[in-house]
């Protein structure tokens, strides 16, 4: 197998496949493939496996690509971002924000981890089921805007914004501190809570939430004094907004 990650803010990653080898990803995230690859869409392991993925942001069901002879398939997320490849050794884990899972080998698991603190689960932002990649294999994970990857040293503390945090190792512990300062938690805009991040072990964090995004582009959809919808004038000039929000985000051609 042979990869090829290509784009800056919207990437697709390019997958060579010899006969017989084969890959599975969530469903609805292939973008194209060539003639020789066939796939199947099944629960991954019956219907017990597909509600755990669910429950971790995933879906029910996964769609496996068989190569029958030589070919390509290639996949791209929904969201602007980086596609991180890890190679991970047999039993090596990576526990990931939810719906961070793209693609990968077919010897790679994909299940769900339960946060450890019960504080970490009601305000870090994680919620208390995340996605956990287990190996061996190569797995394709997406996260949000650039990607910043820290290794922490046994004791090491970094606070992090909790929708900033991407993905970690199994060793690092994620527990959750108040924001000091009276004038901060009024007026910082960060919130009660922050995420507190102990190594050691590796973290990718992640520039741009999409929940940020999100609410930027909420801000400028059209509305009206009942809570409607708008009108047809202002869902125009609505769209245009956010057209032109998404333009300055992604630069013009």
């Amino acid at each position: 197998m042979r990869y090829d990650i290509s784009g800056t803010t919207m990437q697709t990653v390019s997958i060579d496949l010899a006969a017989g080898e084969r890959l599975f990803s969530q469903t609805a995230t292939m973008a194209w493939m060539s003639d020789g690859i066939r796939m199947d869409t099944h629960t991954g392991g019956g219907l017990f496996a597909g509600l755990k993925r669910a429950v971790g942001g995933g879906g029910l069901f996964i769609t496996e690509f068989t190569a029958d002879g030589a070919g390509h398939v290639a996949f791209a997320p929904r969201f602007p971002g980086q596609i991180v490849a890890t190679t991970l050794g047999p039993g090596q884990s990576l526990n990931c924000r939810k719906e961070t899972f793209l693609c990968a080998e077919t010897s790679v698991t994909l299940d769900i981890a339960f946060q450890q603190r019960l504080g970490a689960g009601f305000f870090a932002g994680e919620g208390f089921v995340m996605q956990r990649v287990t190996g061996p294999g190569t797995v394709f994970l997406d996260l949000s805007g650039e990607v910043v990857e820290k290794d922490l040293a046994p004791g090491e503390r970094l606070h992090v914004h909790a929708g900033h945090i991407g993905m970690q190792e199994p060793t690092v512990d994620i527990d959750i501190r108040m924001m000091r300062g009276f004038r901060n938690i009024l007026f910082g805009g960060e919130g009660l809570f922050l995420a507190t991040l102990t190594g050691p072990g590796k973290v990718w964090l992640q520039s741009m939430p999409i929940i940020n995004l999100a609410e930027e582009i909420a801000r400028y959809l059209p509305g009206d004094d009942r809570g409607g919808r708008g009108s047809t004038a202002g869902t125009a000039i609505g769209a245009a907004a956010v057209g032109g929000l998404l333009g300055s985000i992604f630069g013009d051609n």
